[in-house]
């Protein structure tokens, strides 16, 4: 079978990003982004999802984390939606529920081709990581439409920010892993296409 691999590079004013995204990997990530707990959350998710990931970001982090989260997930989005091209074959949904500590939360996605994100975070605190919470659901949002995915977030219960969102990008890598993967011929609709 073809490796699902795809890679994007984007540079603006606020960002420049090079990403190589391996979908039949080993969950191996080299990651640069010059935001230490965004470097850990999306290694968490490479290594639960089974995803290879080569990802460098410079951005504008003077101003904060906003663009470069931003744009690592459009950047990501893009990619995995690239990857999987026509998506023949590919299970589609996925879902993981995932335990940190106190923390428990359940990732569920749809590669449909409809985007929508369904994502409280009233568990989160105000900041977590020296960033306002913001900035994660900024991240998930964009990746959920750039992918054009179903992405619902939610957070059962849980007090840490920090084993929350762990609890999430784990999650998060193991639903995209299961949706990814191939297990039928053709697409995985009754009305025979995924858009």
């Amino acid at each position: 079978m073809n490796t699902r691999e795809a890679s994007i590079k984007r540079t603006t004013n606020e960002t420049d990003i090079a990403l190589r995204l391996v979908l039949d990997g080993q969950g191996k990530a080299s990651i640069s982004t010059g935001v230490g707990f965004a470097d850990h959350m999306l290694e968490l998710m490479c290594f639960w999802g089974r995803f290879d990931l080569d990802l460098s970001c410079k951005g504008d982090l003077e101003i904060d984390t906003h663009h470069s989260l931003e744009d690592i997930a459009l950047c990501f989005g893009q990619a995995l939606a690239e990857a999987l091209g026509d998506k023949q074959g590919i299970a589609r949904v996925g879902w993981a529920k995932v335990p940190m500590d106190e923390a428990l939360v359940e990732v569920v996605t749809d590669l449909s081709g409809r985007p929508y994100l369904v994502y409280e975070d009233d568990l989160l605190p105000a900041v977590i990581a020296g960033d306002e919470k913001d900035v994660w659901r900024e991240f998930l949002k964009s990746l959920a439409y750039k992918a054009g995915m179903n992405l619902h977030v939610k957070f059962e219960y849980g007090r840490n920010g920090h084993h929350l969102l762990e609890a999430a990008f784990k999650a998060l890598g193991m639903a995209l892993g299961a949706a990814v993967r191939r297990e039928r011929q053709g697409v995985s609709s009754t009305k025979g296409s995924l858009d």
